[in-house]
């Protein structure tokens, strides 16, 4: 049985809402355009024959961004396109990161890269950039961790400016150990974990009992024996 017709009259258009000639809304044709400029942005850096931003555009993207290629900021902004494969943007993760950050400018861009810092800050947004930063630089299929030059980079990069002292000196302990060639994202994890609940230097309240893996308990076995 078809639904009995509603005998409500219908609302009025809303007053808010503009059509143009050709029957889109204005607020329509905004998107479109500010999609538009997007896609111009992206394929101003774009590899043409990829359809992808690659390391060489990301490069030049850095350049007229005033930014290193190595900047942290460039991590973030990774992570808030929820890049898939470290070097490379595709343009589906391009539209969707620059939406986020209401970006379709090269200027807008700049801007945005300061406030990222600040939106990557807020706790629980560094947890998951911290994690990122790990499986972004699994560049091979199925690997699963990363070699002790790799993460004693990326620890500089993600955590040294908020806990220098622990980063330099976790740093050195892994260039000079030999048990560990690679670090796996459970103990990467648990670098952040270690830096922010455990007292430094004195690593007063650090419990070997705990669930902490066991190159931490090497770690600050060793500090023990080098401040003894």
């Amino acid at each position: 049985m078809p639904p009995r017709a509603s005998k409500r009259k219908s609302a009025p258009p809303n007053s808010s809402t503009v059509t143009s000639s050709d029957g889109r809304s204005v607020s329509s044709k905004a998107k479109t355009k500010g999609m538009e400029k997007i896609d111009r942005l992206f394929n101003s850096y774009a590899n043409s024959s990829l359809g992808v931003i690659d390391p060489d555009g990301i490069e030049a993207l850095c350049s007229d961004l005033g930014v290193d290629y190595t900047d942290v900021r460039i991590l973030m902004l990774a992570w808030k396109l929820k890049a898939g494969k470290q070097g490379y943007f595709t343009q589906d993760e391009w539209r969707t990161g620059m939406k986020a950050l209401g970006v379709d400018s090269l200027s807008k861009l700049k801007k945005a890269l300061c406030e990222l810092e600040i939106e990557v800050g807020k706790p629980t947004n560094y947890e998951d950039f911290y994690t990122y930063a790990f499986r972004y630089c699994l560049t091979e299929e199925k690997q699963k961790s990363l070699d002790i030059d790799s993460i004693c980079e990326l620890l500089n990069l993600v955590l040294g400016a908020q806990f220098r002292p622990q980063v330099d000196v976790l740093v050195e302990y892994l260039k000079v150990q030999s048990d560990y060639k690679v670090i796996n994202l459970d103990q990467w994890i648990n670098f952040l974990r270690f830096c922010q609940e455990i007292s430094f230097p004195d690593l007063g309240n650090y419990d070997s009992a705990l669930a902490w893996p066991l190159i931490l308990d090497n770690f600050v076995e060793w500090m023990r024996q080098k401040h003894s």
